[in-house]
């Protein structure tokens, strides 16, 4: 069993809490706070991370640093992609009109229970079924 979350947080966040110090220390104070929610995430944000983390920025992380990130994030409440999500994702993303990856990160937010979903790639302030987004560096 899944346990709840109040919030979700992205991939974008995440990168932000693991390495915006140097290239955007506003986004990172703001991220660092986020990291003492009681948040959740998935296994499609933690793929995400590595990927972008290890590969994108001015200093990407080095892949030990990033892969141990991925540890202790996935000790908090995580959703698995499984089938039952990636149907609920493509529903979410047909009905919203959004990309499959953005259905399946709100369908994961839902499993879990959380109510917001901290993220700069969707729209501030939209609900999505049960979940709202919110930008957290508007």
């Amino acid at each position: 069993m899944i346990a709840d979350a109040e919030c979700f947080l992205d991939t974008d966040i995440l990168i932000y809490a693991a390495k915006g110090r140097l290239d955007e220390p506003a986004k990172w104070q703001v991220a660092q706070g986020l990291l003492t929610a009681a948040f959740g995430t998935s296994g499609q944000v933690l793929a995400e991370f590595y990927s972008n983390a290890t590969r994108k920025g001015s200093v990407p992380l080095d892949p030990a640093v990033a892969r141990r990130w991925v540890q202790l994030l996935a000790k908090r409440p995580l959703v698995p992609v499984d089938e039952h999500l990636a149907l609920s994702g493509i529903d979410l993303s047909q009905r919203y009109q959004i990309s499959y990856w953005d259905g399946a990160i709100i369908a994961a937010a839902e499993r879990l229970g959380a109510k917001t979903l901290y993220s700069e790639d969707l729209s501030h302030g939209q609900t999505y079924g049960s979940v709202t987004v919110v930008n957290p560096f508007v």
